[in-house]
C-alpha cells in the first residue's frame, strides 16, 4: 500500500480513492468540500460520490453525482455526463425513485448514445438487456449482452466483462438456458475470486450471483458463493478467531467450522455490500439447518442493510420467519412476516403455512394461490415457484383437497423435467409432493417417489426436509406392514427435529413413536372429542358421526362447540386442518 506524501487534502482523498479507503477519501473530500480553498473538479465530485456511497451516507452520494453532472456538462464532457447520469439511474432506483430514476437514464443515453464507441455505454447495454429481458424478448436482450462485451473487450476493462458476462448469464437463465447461463456465471465469478475487479463491481456480481443461484435452484453455487462472499466481506485476518462474519457453512451443525477469510479490497466498516450477502447466506443457512445461526445473522442484516437495498432485508426477515415457524414459534414468525411485507416481500409460502399451523386452512389456501397467480412466469425464480407449489401440495392435502394436491405436485413435477440440466432441489421438492399425494391417495407407489425424495435432500445436505420425508416413509411402511422400517424412520426424523429445535415436528414424531394410544391429547381435547374430530377431518357429516359413535346429532353439534371453542377455530375446515396438523387422523 502506497503512502502519500502530499499535504494537499484532495491528492491525498485521490490516492485513498485508488487504494478504495472509502472513509479516508470522504473524510477528506468532506472536510474540503465544507471550506474549500479551490474547488472541486467534476472527477473530484465523482470520487465524493463514490466515497459517501460506501461509508452509508447515500443522500451527499446523489448530492455529490448531481454536481458532478453539472460540472461534467458544463466542460462539455458527454461520457463523464452520461456515467454520472447513468449512476444517478441506479442509485435513484434504488432509493425507490422510479419517475427520477427514468429521467436520469433518459438524459444518460442522451449523451452517449451518438457517441463513437466508448466504455460508458456498456451501462446502456446493460440497461437495456434488462428492460428487455423483464418484457420477455430475450433475443433482443442478448443481443444487448454482446454489444457490451464487445464494448468491454475493446477498451480492456476486467470490471466492464465481467459486468457483460453476468448480464448475459442472466439472459440466458431467464431464458430457460440453464447450462449457458451458468457457465457464463462461473466464468464472470473467476474474475471475482481471482481478485481482479473493484470494490464496486465485485460487491455487485457477489450479490447478483447469489440471487441467480438462488432464483435457479443451483443449492451448491449458492453455498459455495455465500461462503466467498461473506469472506470478501468480513475485516481482515489478524490472527485473532475468526466471529461468525467468517465461518464457512459446511454442514448443518450451528458452529460450522470456520476458515481465514481471503484478504478484502475494502477495509473493514467500509462495506455496503456486507448486510446484503449476509441476508443471502441467512437463506443458506436456514436450508442448511443452522437455525441459530440463520437467526442471528437475519437480525444482523436488518441492522446493516443499506437504505437502497431493503429488499434484502425483506428476504432476511421473511428467511427468520421460517425458522421461528418450524420450531413452533408462531408468534414471532407472524412478527417476521409481517416486516417482510412491509419491505415489500410477499411473505409466502410461509405464511400460507403459517396459517396451516394455526388452523387457518382458508387463509392458508387463498394466501398460496394469490402468490401462485403473482408468479405465473415460470422462468423467473424458478425456486420461488417451487416452494410456492410445494406448499400449495401441503395445504390441499391438509384440506382433503386431493386432485388440488395432485395438480400442484404435478405441475412441480413438471416445473423440475424442464429445468436445463439435473437440478437436484427442484427434483426433491417435486419428489416429495409426489410422494405425499400418493401416500393420501394410498396407492403403492408412495415408496419410490418418497425414497428418492430423501436421498435428494441427505445428498443436498438439507436436514429438516429430508426428515420430513423421513416422516411421510414412516406412515408408507406402516400402510405396508413393515413396523420396524416405520419406527427407524421416526427415530431419526425425532433426533433431526430435536437437534433442529423443531419442536412441534420433534414432538408428533415421538407421540407416533409411542403408537398414539398413550399420548396426550392437543388442544385439551378429550378422547371422546378427538374421535368426533377425526371423523370431521375424514369428510363425515354430523349425521354420519352420530351413527358412527352410536350417538345424537344433538351430542355431536355440543361435541363440536367444545372442539371449536378449545381449538379456537371457527370451521369444519380450520379443525380438519389443525387434526392434520397435529396427527390426529
Amino acid at each position: 500500500m502506497s503512502v502519500p506524501t502530499t499535504t494537499d487534502p484532495v491528492e491525498r482523498a485521490r490516492d485513498a480513492a485508488a487504494r478504495e479507503s472509502w472513509a479516508e477519501a470522504y473524510e477528506l473530500l468532506h472536510a474540503h468540500d465544507r471550506h474549500p480553498s479551490r474547488g472541486l473538479t467534476a472527477d473530484d465530485l465523482s470520487v465524493l460520490a463514490d466515497a459517501a456511497w460506501w461509508s452509508g451516507h447515500v443522500d451527499e452520494s446523489v448530492t455529490a453525482r448531481l454536481r458532478a453532472h453539472a460540472a461534467y456538462l458544463a466542460a462539455d464532457d458527454h461520457r463523464g455526463a452520461g456515467l454520472a447520469s447513468w449512476w444517478l439511474y441506479y442509485e435513484y432506483a434504488g432509493l425507490g425513485r422510479p419517475a427520477a430514476a427514468a429521467g436520469w437514464l433518459h438524459r444518460a443515453r442522451h449523451h452517449l448514445e451518438d457517441l463513437p464507441d466508448c466504455p460508458e455505454q456498456c451501462f446502456l447495454e446493460m440497461t437495456a438487456a434488462e428492460e428487455a429481458s423483464a418484457h420477455g424478448d430475450h433475443e433482443t436482450a442478448l443481443a444487448a449482452t454482446r454489444r457490451m462485451t464487445g464494448l468491454a473487450l475493446a477498451c480492456g476493462s476486467p470490471d466492464l466483462l465481467a459486468l457483460s458476462r453476468q448480464a448475459e448469464s442472466r439472459v440466458l437463465l431467464t431464458a430457460g438456458r440453464r447450462t449457458e447461463g451458468l457457465a457464463l456465471l462461473d466464468d464472470a465469478m473467476c474474475a471475482v475470486s481471482a481478485g481482479e475487479l473493484s470494490g464496486m463491481v465485485t460487491g455487485w456480481l457477489y450479490c447478483l450471483a447469489l440471487t441467480q443461484c438462488m432464483e435457479a435452484a443451483d443449492f451448491a453455487r449458492a453455498v459455495e458463493w455465500t461462503n466467498a462472499a461473506m469472506e470478501w466481506c468480513a475485516p481482515p485476518w489478524t490472527g485473532r478467531p475468526p466471529d461468525q462474519d467468517t465461518a464457512t457453512v459446511t454442514d448443518t451443525a450451528p458452529e460450522a467450522a470456520p476458515t481465514a477469510p481471503l484478504p478484502m479490497t475494502v477495509p473493514s466498516g467500509e462495506n455496503p455490500f456486507r448486510g446484503v450477502c449476509r441476508a443471502h447466506r441467512v437463506e443458506v443457512l436456514d436450508l442448511l439447518g443452522a437455525w441459530a445461526l440463520a437467526e442471528a445473522e437475519a437480525r444482523q442484516a436488518c441492522r446493516e442493510v443499506p437504505v437502497d437495498c431493503l429488499e434484502s432485508a425483506a428476504a432476511a426477515y421473511y428467511a427468520a420467519g421460517d425458522v421461528q415457524r418450524r420450531q413452533g414459534r408462531l408468534e414471532a414468525a407472524a412478527v417476521s412476516y409481517g416486516h417482510a411485507h412491509e419491505l415489500g416481500r410477499i411473505p409466502q409460502p410461509g405464511l400460507a403455512l403459517l396459517r396451516l399451523a394455526q388452523g387457518r386452512a382458508d387463509a392458508a389456501v387463498a394466501g398460496v394461490d394469490l402468490a401462485l397467480a403473482c408468479r405465473s412466469d415460470p422462468d423467473h425464480d424458478v425456486l420461488g415457484r417451487a416452494r410456492l407449489l410445494a406448499a400449495r401440495t401441503e395445504v390441499a392435502l391438509a384440506v382433503r383437497d386431493l386432485p388440488g394436491a395432485a395438480k400442484a405436485a404435478a405441475d412441480l413435477d413438471a416445473l423440475a423435467g424442464a429445468a436445463d440440466g439435473d437440478v437436484p432441489l427442484l427434483r426433491a421438492l417435486a419428489d416429495t409432493a409426489l410422494g405425499s399425494v400418493a401416500l393420501a391417495e394410498k396407492l403403492p407407489g408412495a415408496l419410490l417417489p418418497l425414497r428418492r425424495a430423501l436421498a435428494g435432500w441427505l445428498e443436498l445436505r438439507v436436514p429438516y426436509e429430508a426428515a420430513q420425508v423421513r416422516m411421510l416413509l414412516a406412515a408408507a411402511c406402516r400402510a405396508a406392514g413393515d413396523e420396524e422400517a416405520a419406527r427407524l424412520e421416526l427415530g431419526t426424523a425425532r433426533a433431526v427435529f430435536e437437534r433442529l429445535g423443531a419442536v412441534p415436528d420433534a414432538r408428533r414424531a415421538a407421540a407416533l413413536l409411542s403408537g398414539g394410544s398413550r399420548r396426550r391429547l392437543p388442544g385439551g381435547l378429550t378422547v371422546r372429542e378427538a374421535e368426533v374430530l377425526r371423523l370431521v377431518a375424514s369428510g363425515g357429516t354430523n349425521k354420519d358421526i352420530a351413527r358412527a359413535l352410536v350417538i345424537s346429532e344433538h351430542t355431536v353439534a355440543r361435541h363440536l362447540n367444545n372442539i371449536f371453542a378449545k381449538l379456537g377455530v371457527g370451521s369444519r375446515a380450520s379443525a380438519t386442518a389443525y387434526a392434520y396438523a397435529h396427527d390426529l387422523v
